[in-house]
């Protein structure tokens, strides 16, 4: 019987191999590129979510990029490197930039399909199998996955409970702003091929950039509901605000390095409208705002205007920085 037994499983075993092979066979290669900047905690968190996946493992890899990091983050990427052969760590350490090093994996990225995702996302078992899905079920060459943001098990503050109700419109980055971030994008290698790759030089909107890059080349943008991917809230307003001004300093870059997209008749780091009070019916906007107390509402408001006020210092900011280096 013990005989018997072993024979129906080895035969089972044998099966269920052969249909693994089928599916990896049929499935397009993935090739997932994660960039990392001294994030041990989230690297980690993201790993273990992408080492879970439901999509065939002969069809996708995974390349952690380490931005040079001066943390434990190279040894938290080779540690999960030697436990899984899907997994390869590349370095890039001569260009600060997240854009630079989603490069680098772009280099050795060996798949037909290129997904990113920030070191600091949590990805479902089935987002890989339903992001690809969508993909093909439109015959699409880009992709915004859905981000829904989770808030932090020993915190409420109102800085978290405000980037929670913001978060991640990626619908209405797609549609309305002609591009997905870089947290949640998939995109065909052909993309890469004819429009290029990222522009390392910005320290942020070089997803904007390249989203408007394929867009500009006639191709559809598309947003892929059903593919859910996780996203930390900032839980402190320091953390939303650092992030606003790294907003503005890109902004201020988009218009020195690539002008004639993005010229203005208005010198971008005088535009006074950063500094401006944000129009109440744009914070009424806010997801539930009904639902808030007045305490919140009013705590959101000045959010919202001290996010403006960083945005155009963050301006000021790079074009001084700029100037001061092209004067050299």
């Amino acid at each position: 019987m013990n005989g018997h037994s072993t024979r129906d499983e080895s035969r089972r075993s044998s099966a269920e191999s052969e249909e693994r092979d089928v599916k990896a066979d049929e499935c397009p290669q993935v090739s997932v590129v994660v960039p990392v900047y001294n994030d041990p905690a989230g690297l980690r968190d993201t790993l273990d979510s992408l080492t879970t996946q439901t999509y065939p493992t002969d069809a996708y890899e995974v390349l952690v990029v380490d931005n040079g990091s001066t943390d434990e983050t190279p040894a938290v990427a080779r540690e999960f490197a030697d436990d899984h052969d899907r997994i390869t760590v590349l370095v890039e350490d001569e260009v600060q930039s997240s854009y630079a090093a989603r490069n680098r994996g772009i280099e050795h990225a060996n798949g037909e399909i290129l997904a990113f995702v920030d070191a600091d996302m949590i990805a479902e078992e089935e987002w890989l199998v339903d992001a690809v899905g969508a993909f093909e079920r439109t015959d699409a060459e880009y992709v915004g996955c859905n981000v829904e943001m989770v808030p932090s098990e020993d915190g409420d503050s109102l800085a978290e409970r405000y980037n929670l109700r913001t978060g991640f419109p990626i619908d209405h980055f797609v549609e309305n702003l002609g591009f997905a971030p870089t947290c949640c994008l998939l995109v065909h290698r052909s993309v890469i091929d004819d429009v290029g790759s990222f522009d390392s030089r910005l320290i942020s909107g070089g997803d904007r950039e390249f989203g408007h890059r394929v867009r500009d080349s006639g191709r559809e943008l598309q947003f892929a509901p059903d593919a859910t991917i996780y996203h930390p809230t900032r839980s402190t307003a320091d953390a939303i605000l650092r992030k606003s001004r790294r907003v503005g300093r890109g902004v201020y870059q988009l218009r020195a390095f690539h002008p004639t997209r993005y010229d203005s008749t208005i010198p971008v780091a005088l535009n006074p409208v950063p500094y401006l009070p944000p129009r109440p019916q744009q914070v009424r906007s806010v997801d539930g705002w009904s639902e808030l107390s007045r305490r919140e509402k009013a705590g959101f408001y000045l959010l919202s205007y001290a996010r403006g006020i960083c945005n155009g210092l963050g301006r000021l900011e790079e074009t001084i920085r700029m100037r001061a280096s092209t004067s050299r």
